[in-house]
C-alpha cells in the first residue's frame, strides 16, 4: 500500500475514533443534564398537553407537587402535541436531540462569518463551540427541563442567514449598476459558487439564496413566544420593513391557524393565561432573573412596583433597540440581534436561565472584539488595552455561564450581566447596510430660455 494511502486511511480512522468519542461524551453530557433537571417543564407541559387532547383544557392542569400550571402559547402546544405520544423521557430525549442540533446550527450561524475572517474552517469552530456553549447553565437548564428555548433561538437565527444574502444580493445590485459587476459578483473564500449567483433554475432555489424569506424564522419564533416581538420591532426600526411585514405576516397567519385548531386556548391565552405571570413559579422566585425579578426581590414583595418596573424596563428597551440599530448600520447583525435578545430578556416579566440563551453570543462577541482590538497593528495602544479588557470580560462572562447556580442566582448575577451587556456590549465594524436608492428626477429650468440673452 503506497505511503500516501496509508495516511489516508490512517487519518480517516482518527476522525472516525474522535467522532465515536464526540457521540459518546455527548450522550453522556444529555444523560446527565435529564437526570439533574429531571424534565420539570416539559412534565408539566406533556400532562397539560395531554389532558387537552382528553377534552380538558390546555390550562386547566396544575402540578401536584408545586401547583405549577403550563404556561405556552396554542401554537407551542400544537407544535409539542405529537411528544404525548411518547413516554416523558423518550419525550424529552428527542427533544433534547432536536435542541442540539439547532445549537449546532445557531452556533455555524453565528460563528461562520468569524472563522472566515481568520483564515480557519469552519468545523473546528463550529466543534469548539459547540463543546463549549453545552457546559453553560442556559443550555443546561433548556435540554434539562425540557424546555423548546434552543429551538425558538435557531429560527431567530436562521434569520440571520436570510439578512446576509439579502445584503449581499443588494451589494451586487449597487455594483452592477455602478458599473463593477465583475468586481461585484467575486467569491469570498469559502463561500459557493450558487452563492454569489444564484441564476440556477427554480424559482425556489433563487428565492433561498437571495434571502427573500427572511422574516420567516422571526415571525415564527414570535408565534411561539411572544417575547420575540421586539425583534420585529428592530426590523420596522431599522427600515427592514419587507423583513418585518414577512415576520409581522408569518407570526399572524401561524397564530390564526392556531386559533381555527384551537379556538378556545387561543383566547383563553392571549386574554387571560399570558398575563397571569407566576402561574409557572413566583415572579419573585430566584431563578427567574429580569429586571422584575430583582425588583420585586429588592422590595420583598412577591411582584415588583409597577411603575419603578415598567419606567426602567422602558428605559432599558430604548438603549437596547438603539444601540442594536447602531450595530445594524455599521453592518454587525448579529451584534444587533444578540442585543435585542439581552433586551427581551432583562425586560421580560420572567426570564428563566433557558431564556437567557443570548448570552452565549454575547460572549462570542467580546472575545472577537478583543482579539480584533489586541492583534490590530493601526489601533492605538489605548484600542489595545480595550481589547485586553473585553477578553477578560469574555472569560469571566463565561465562568459565570458554567458555574454553579445557586450562588450566581442568589447573588443575581446573570441579571446584572444582562443589564451590563445591553448598555456596553461592543459590536464589530463590517460591510455598513445600503441606504435606500431613489429614483433621481430631471430637474428643468423654471423659465426654458438661455439665461442673460
Amino acid at each position: 500500500m503506497p505511503a500516501n494511502e496509508e495516511n489516508e486511511h490512517s487519518a480517516a480512522r482518527v476522525r472516525t475514533g474522535l467522532v465515536a468519542v464526540g457521540v459518546l461524551l455527548t450522550v453522556a453530557i444529555i444523560t446527565l443534564y435529564l437526570q439533574r433537571y429531571g424534565l420539570s417543564t416539559l412534565a408539566v407541559e406533556h400532562e397539560a398537553i395531554r389532558g387537552w387532547l382528553a377534552g380538558d383544557g390546555l390550562y386547566a392542569y396544575r402540578s401536584p407537587d408545586n401547583e405549577a400550571g403550563a404556561a405556552l402559547p396554542p401554537a407551542l402546544a400544537l407544535m409539542l402535541a405529537p411528544l404525548t405520544l411518547l413516554p416523558l423521557r423518550a419525550a424529552g430525549w428527542l427533544l433534547a436531540l432536536a435542541g442540539l442540533t439547532a445549537l449546532v446550527l445557531t452556533i455555524r450561524i453565528v460563528t461562520g462569518p468569524v472563522a472566515r475572517r481568520y483564515g480557519r474552517r469552519h468545523s473546528p469552530f463550529v466543534v469548539t463551540a459547540t463543546a463549549l456553549a453545552l457546559m453553560a447553565e442556559p443550555v443546561r437548564a433548556a435540554i434539562g427541563f425540557g424546555r423548546p428555548e434552543l429551538l425558538i433561538f435557531a429560527l431567530l437565527a436562521a434569520d440571520l442567514v436570510a439578512l446576509r444574502r439579502t445584503s449581499r444580493t443588494r451589494h451586487r445590485s449597487l455594483a452592477a449598476v455602478l458599473g463593477s459587476g465583475r468586481s461585484g459578483a467575486r467569491r469570498v473564500p469559502g463561500q459557493s459558487r450558487s452563492e454569489v449567483d444564484p441564476t440556477a433554475p427554480g424559482s425556489l432555489r433563487r428565492a433561498w439564496y437571495a434571502g427573500t424569506w427572511a422574516g420567516v424564522g422571526t415571525g415564527l419564533a414570535t408565534a411561539l413566544s411572544p417575547a420575540a416581538i421586539l425583534f420585529i420591532v428592530h426590523l420596522f426600526i431599522t427600515r427592514q420593513r419587507r423583513v418585518a411585514v414577512t415576520a409581522l405576516a408569518t407570526a399572524t397567519v401561524v397564530t390564526l391557524t392556531a386559533l381555527l385548531l384551537a379556538p378556545a386556548e387561543t383566547l383563553a391565552w392571549y386574554g387571560t393565561t399570558m398575563w397571569e405571570l407566576d402561574r409557572p413559579a413566583p415572579v419573585s422566585d430566584h431563578d427567574n432573573q429580569s429586571l422584575a425579578g430583582v425588583m420585586a426581590r429588592l422590595y420583598g414583595f412577591p411582584a415588583p412596583p409597577v411603575l419603578v418596573w415598567l419606567s426602567f424596563g422602558v428605559l432599558l428597551v430604548a438603549v437596547g433597540l438603539i444601540r442594536a440599530r447602531s450595530a445594524h448600520a455599521d453592518g454587525d447583525e448579529v451584534a444587533a440581534f444578540t442585543l435585542i435578545g439581552l433586551t427581551t430578556a432583562v425586560a421580560g416579566p420572567v426570564t428563566t436561565a433557558a431564556e437567557s440563551l443570548w448570552l452565549l453570543p454575547a460572549v462570542l462577541i467580546l472575545a472577537d472584539t478583543g482579539v480584533r482590538s489586541r492583534s490590530s497593528v493601526r489601533l492605538p495602544r489605548s484600542a489595545r488595552f480595550t481589547g485586553t479588557g473585553y477578553l477578560a470580560a469574555a472569560v469571566a462572562g463565561y465562568l459565570v455561564l458554567i458555574s454553579t447556580p445557586v450562588w450566581s442566582l442568589r447573588w443575581n448575577v446573570p441579571a446584572f450581566a444582562l443589564i451590563v451587556l445591553v448598555n456596553a456590549l461592543p459590536w464589530r465594524h463590517g460591510t455598513p447596510t445600503l441606504p435606500t436608492r431613489r429614483p433621481t428626477t430631471t430637474r428643468r429650468a423654471a423659465i426654458p430660455l438661455p439665461r442673460g440673452g
